[in-house]
């Protein structure tokens, strides 16, 4: 990660933006609201009201994410959802730590970012370090493979024919790629629920961000989670009422993100 866009904490949050959606109609909120309004104006929002989020919220976020893809239909997903003040304090002195070397290390202005907008960003960073304890809600993201892998691993052992016949430079790239393949099947099986949770949040009025600072403690992080080892852990979300307002994120051209046949 080089800057504040960074995955998993983009840099969208603007308390003096209009509240001007696509186009320049007013942004819709509901959950009937259109799905594209939804995604053009679903910035990441880290200044929250202390106002408690009601639990039945909390769980139609939740359902929402339940809803998206799954690898091989396992859904071995699953839901922290922290409210409790004590253990939002402790996880609260985690992030401050956290945000702390951020900024001090990885973060540096994209050289195509307004300076003003980047500290805005920053500011409002360091807000929600500052206010972490005051977080109404927080969703931590979690996925774990269990046993599939491992029957995977079996079957692998079990079937040299199929081996055979998808050739040795292929095997060979499988078995030094596989660390890979479980991971990213792992993202790739909680990332698209955590998407369906913001649109969610975004549909209900809720602010919300996704983070994954976290990761450079993660051990610390569920340790005071009581999270098993073998569950790993791929976002914190803040959830509550914002203080800012949502409003059109800004993205370079598409055209400049789209490649044709190479």
């Amino acid at each position: 990660m080089t800057s504040t866009r960074a995955a998993g904490d983009h840099a969208e949050e603007d308390p003096a933006a209009s509240d001007g959606g696509p186009k320049g109609h007013p942004v819709a909120v509901g959950i009937d609201a259109p799905i594209f309004e939804v995604m053009a104006s679903m910035r990441a929002m880290r200044r929250l009201r202390p106002d408690p989020v009601p639990d039945e919220l909390l769980q139609q976020l939740i359902e929402a994410a339940s809803w998206a893809p799954s690898a091989s239909y396992l859904q071995r997903y699953s839901f922290v959802v922290v409210t409790d003040r004590d253990q939002m304090a402790r996880l609260a002195a985690i992030w401050q730590a956290v945000v702390g070397l951020y900024l001090a290390t990885f973060a540096q202005r994209p050289v195509d970012m307004d300076p003003a907008q980047y500290r805005r960003t920053v500011d409002a960073v360091e807000y929600q370090a500052a206010h972490f304890a005051e977080s109404p809600a927080l969703i931590v993201a979690c996925y774990d493979f269990g046993s599939y892998s491992s029957a995977v691993r079996g079957r692998m052992l079990r079937a040299p024919g199929a081996f055979r016949r998808f050739g040795a430079g292929r095997t060979l790239s499988l078995f030094r790629n596989i660390g890979a393949f479980t991971n990213r099947s792992e993202a790739a099986s909680i990332y698209p629920a955590v998407q369906n949770l913001l649109l969610a949040a975004r549909s209900l009025g809720l602010a919300a961000t996704m983070t994954t600072w976290h990761m450079m403690v993660e051990g610390e992080v569920k340790r005071v989670l009581g999270i098993p080892r073998g569950v790993h852990t791929y976002a914190l979300i803040p959830v509550g009422w914002p203080m800012g307002r949502f409003g059109p994120v800004r993205r370079h051209p598409v055209g400049e993100a789209i490649h044709r046949d190479r």
